[in-house]
């Protein structure tokens, strides 16, 4: 049976980057635009040229994609042919194959908003569409508050987007831009639109994610006869974002009945680089992924109870939708007071450690990590704590180096501006090979700014391991999460920090102390052990 062609539009660089304290540069844009083309997406809405030099920069070298770049825009304005505004003009200049300009097709918006009459703002539709198809270049009209203004007005809604159409606009997008319309009521206009004259293969769903639907509400359209998809990476977005790629690309590739009716862009082959992609954008971004993301968060196959660990070993597909590696992502057993011998036999192997069943050693690492545990460790987590953990319980924890003593002092101070400022500097003695090593070193990062403590201590830590310098020298720290566990006195520290290194590896430590430092530096402690375990088994 032949399947049907969806078409898949992404605007992360241009709605994603409304999101509230997102700002790409030109190159992060060119970063992105290169990963959703290797992805597979068929657009990408590059951003709005001549709305900021950051934008126009990009559109002036625009990376050469098989995915079709898109500039967006607004129709024209009352009282200028469209030949004339030079808003317009930019959007044109940009030399894209494809343009996509938003307009009203809420009555309560043109009147209130733009101050026009209703025909007039059809009319500036028109001339719109009809201005970039005369220059042989591929319309999309974005329908801005289309269902709000169906609900409204329908004869106006449906006029607006009529006239687009009539006027070559290849695609007809139904914007959800409150993103309160819930599913039932978006499958059931797209119908209606349909039903009016505006064929399916020529329309486009944009939904937000203010209820927490725009996945749902995306695949309502689809099943109501929408064939093109607009949506960001991560579902960024303005207020609670857009509709999730991330989540849309898996459900259409894998999910029943969208996998077997529909074909997209995006192969099975690049769905295994979809969390990749997804990671990638939160590094640009300086953001922690989310954890519970479907499909591509870290959690998204962690199974922490012990009944569950125990038929996942026996298969996979009795707490799994799919196979994990199908979306480049990775299946997790975490560590915790909940686990059982199953979850940690699972979770030795995938840490490369063999423990036979029954093995008296399975009993001793479980007491530790309840042990543990109850002093305010947290092993779900810190999966890199808890295979250290696991070997030194075995025997078979290398002692790669000693820590003597460390140091650390903080001083306020005024500099040469008269402003105070903080600068923390940190000693480390260690023992490699038998050799005892010092290192020093500051707080202050390359723009003359203090990064604190525990920065000073990692530079400090990681500057001089001797044999062992080479290998950690592309690890940094990405993250850093401190938790107080108890209250008053008796409060007790606990330090998570995740740590990446150059070939994109992903790992978190964990440390406790009533003391923030000390809990601090156990955590990158763990870090560092890990790295050399890691590297020196591979290298091995």
């Amino acid at each position: 049976m032949s399947r049907e062609r969806l078409y898949l539009y992404d605007t992360t660089l241009r709605d994603g980057q409304q999101t509230q304290g997102v700002q790409f540069s030109t190159e992060e844009k060119r970063l992105i635009s290169e990963a959703l083309d290797t992805l597979g997406v068929d657009y990408i809405e590059g951003g709005w040229p001549g709305a900021n030099p950051t934008d126009s920069a990009f559109f002036e070298a625009a990376p050469q994609t098989s995915a079709c770049m898109t500039a967006f825009g607004m129709t024209k304005r009352s009282g200028m042919s469209a030949e004339n505004d030079d808003v317009l003009a930019a959007v044109m200049n940009a030399d894209t194959k494809a343009i996509c300009l938003v307009g009203k097709t809420h009555d309560f918006h043109v009147e209130a908003a733009l101050g026009i009459p209703l025909d007039e703002n059809i009319d500036n539709i028109a001339r719109s569409m009809a201005h970039i198809t005369s220059a042989g270049r591929e319309a999309l009209f974005d329908a801005e508050h289309f269902f709000d203004g169906y609900r409204a007005n329908p004869d106006h809604a449906l006029a607006a987007i009529r006239a687009a159409y009539d006027a070559g606009a290849r695609w007809i997008v139904l914007c959800d831009t409150n993103g309160g319309t819930l599913p039932e009521e978006v499958g059931r206009v797209t119908a209606e639109v349909i039903k009016a004259g505006i064929p399916g293969d020529h329309l486009g769903i944009h939904t937000h994610n203010d209820t927490e639907n725009a996945v749902a509400c995306t695949l309502a359209a689809v099943d109501a006869g929408a064939r093109q998809i607009q949506g960001t990476l991560n579902g960024l977005g303005e207020r609670c974002g857009n509709a999730n790629l991330t989540a849309l690309i898996p459900i259409l590739l894998l999910k029943e009945p969208y996998a077997s009716q529909y074909e997209i862009g995006v192969t099975r082959a690049a769905l295994k680089g979809l969390t990749r992609t997804s990671r990638m954008l939160d590094e640009i971004l300086n953001r922690v992924p989310f954890r519970q993301a479907a499909f591509v968060g870290s959690s998204a196959f962690a199974h922490k109870a012990g009944l569950h660990a125990s038929a996942i070993l026996k298969d996979p597909s009795t707490y799994e939708h799919i196979d994990p590696g199908d979306v480049g992502n990775a299946r997790i057993i975490p560590m915790s007071n909940q686990a059982g011998q199953s979850n940690l036999r699972e979770r030795l192997t995938a840490a490369g450690i063999t423990v036979t069943k029954g093995d008296p050693a399975l009993g001793l690492i479980l007491d530790r990590i309840k042990s543990r545990e109850a002093d305010g460790y947290s092993y779900d987590t810190a999966q890199a704590s808890f295979e250290l953990l696991a070997r030194d319980a075995l025997g078979q924890m290398p002692a790669f180096f000693e820590v003597k003593r460390y140091r650390v002092t903080v001083e306020r101070r005024k500099n040469k501006y008269n402003k105070m400022i903080s600068l923390s500097e940190a000693v480390v003695v260690v023992k490699v090979d038998g050799q005892k090593k010092l290192s020093v070193s500051e707080s202050m990062d390359e723009t003359g700014s203090d990064r604190g403590p525990v920065n000073a201590l990692a530079k400090a830590l990681a500057k001089d391991l001797g044999p062992y310098q080479e290998i950690i020298d592309d690890m940094r720290l990405v993250d850093f999460k401190v938790r107080i566990t108890q209250g008053g006195t008796e409060a007790v520290t606990r330090v998570i920090i995740d740590s990446e290194d150059g070939q994109g590896q992903r790992w978190s430590t964990v440390g406790v102390s009533a003391n923030i430092v000390d809990a601090s530096f156990e955590a990158l402690l763990d870090a560092i052990r890990w790295k050399l375990l890691r590297d020196i088994k591979r290298a091995s």
